[in-house]
């Protein structure tokens, strides 16, 4: 039977069990979270994004989830440095030219920050002069960094990223840096 693991994952923890960084390092892996043998992560987050994370033990799942040509849709809460305009939520909607080529279309709606979010370890640094918003924005495709990539690209740089859904999968209910059966 295929065991898969719901992970909400904190700022700042590496989407891998071992870290292969510099000799040293102190930096969180999920090996100090989730002790489960044989689940490997279905995709990536950065260790400065957050939340859902889904692991796996069925390899053929963790590529329908990670790989692209699957369309998996993943869903993120976006916390913004500035308010979108309409043309720039245009821009994000209709697909974004990067350095990696046009990304596909994003489905794109603005959101007021999500209720009960947990606080980010360290906190997010604001500027007074400058207002920050949230967006919903759910892809299709999975680049590095790509949600981050887009919104600086139409001039929106990214504060806080928090994947909230993969496929039908999602963080509701999963307190930061613990995680569920799926």
């Amino acid at each position: 039977m295929t065991r898969i693991i719901l992970f909400n994952k904190p700022f700042g923890v590496l989407s891998q069990f071992t870290d292969k960084g510099t000799t040293g390092s102190a930096r969180q892996t999920l090996s100090e979270f989730i002790n489960v043998p044989d689940v490997y992560a279905a995709g990536r987050l950065d260790k400065d994004s957050e939340g859902l994370l889904v692991l796996t033990d069925n390899g053929k799942l963790q590529a329908r989830i990670s790989d692209p040509k699957f369309k998996t849709s993943k869903t993120y809460w976006v916390q913004l440095e500035g308010e979108p305009t309409d043309a720039q939520l245009d821009q994000l909607r209709g697909g974004v030219k990067l350095k990696d080529g046009m990304t596909r279309p994003a489905d794109v709606r603005r959101m007021d920050e999500p209720e009960g979010l947990w606080p980010r370890d360290p906190p997010v640094r604001f500027r007074k002069s400058v207002p920050d918003s949230w967006l919903e924005i759910t892809i299709s495709e999975g680049r590095n960094r790509q949600v981050r990539r887009m919104t600086a690209a139409v001039g929106l740089p990214t504060l806080r990223l928090i994947r909230y859904k993969v496929g039908e999968w999602t963080i509701e209910g999963i307190e930061n840096g613990t995680w569920t059966e799926g």
